[in-house]
């Protein structure tokens, strides 16, 4: 059963494929208190098939203004189109995939969560014992 107090947004996104092409597909993001360092973003076209990444909270907020990440994940707002896209891209061993997002979506999405826990008070939402338990159960 899902939590009353989970988080989640469906936006309409473009895949960039060249500079002229785009292809439409959907994301959905989902945010839960009890994890609440992580933003899970689940990426799918007229597919069934869902591509899921795990991204971090404050990379999202923090490639509202400005570039943020490095590696397998990396975002940053659109150069001279406003407050109106952000870039998102997620690279794989197989390929990468630069992705165009609404910025209003993330942002509405981000204060629904800060809203539950804000920035600078996620570890207080962890339940450390049973982090911990989980840990020695796996070791």
């Amino acid at each position: 059963m899902e939590s009353v107090k989970t988080v989640i947004r469906r936006v309409a996104i473009q895949l960039v494929v060249a500079r002229t092409y785009a292809l439409p597909m959907r994301m959905s993001l989902r945010y839960e208190p009890t994890d609440p360092y992580v933003v899970r973003a689940a990426f799918s076209t007229d597919t069934d098939e869902l591509a899921e990444w795990v991204l971090g909270r404050d990379l999202l907020a923090d490639g509202l203004r400005g570039t943020a990440g490095s590696g397998d994940i990396r975002v940053w707002p659109t150069a001279g189109r406003g407050d109106q896209a952000m870039y998102i891209v997620l690279r794989s061993p197989a390929d990468t995939a630069l992705l165009e997002v609404p910025v209003q979506d993330v942002m509405a999405f981000l204060e629904d969560t800060q809203a539950l826990v804000p920035r600078g008070t996620e570890s207080g939402h962890i339940d450390w014992d049973l982090e911990l338990a989980n840990l020695f159960a796996t070791g």
